[in-house]
């Protein structure tokens, strides 16, 4: 069983800019048959300003991105409540881990706040540093 690898705002925008380590580290998930995935509200925050449009468009057009459903929202909602934690600080990452409980495993999840998804997403995704 493959998984899926999930990218948040920082892993996303090193994709944009063609970072070597980050393009590697995707390009070997894919090689191994691993879904590379984010969510449409990581492509509002992922970093494009330098990035021409078209070099997004192919990026996101090799990665599967989830919309942000009711059925996201409330769990995301239902993961904010259970951690105590509140406001737009903390809506992304509960999207994104929203997510990474729904998306076939086991799951990895590239972000540049392992704190804050470690704890919305529990011991069932292995979170790495972006």
């Amino acid at each position: 069983m493959p998984g899926t690898l999930l990218l948040d705002c920082e892993g996303l925008s090193k994709v944009y800019l063609k970072d070597r380590a980050i393009v590697a580290f995707v390009q070997a998930a894919v090689e191994e048959d691993v879904r590379v995935a984010t969510t449409a509200m990581t492509i509002l925050e992922a970093d494009y300003d330098r990035v021409h449009p078209a070099r997004v468009r192919w990026a996101l057009s090799r990665i599967d991105v989830h919309d942000v459903t009711r059925e996201v929202a409330d769990r995301a909602a239902l993961l904010l409540r259970t951690h105590r934690l509140h406001g737009h600080k903390y809506a992304i990452d509960a999207v994104l881990a929203s997510v990474a409980h729904a998306v076939p495993g086991p799951v990895t999840l590239l972000t540049s706040d392992p704190e804050d998804l470690t704890l919305l997403c529990g011991p069932s995704v292995d979170v790495i540093k972006a």
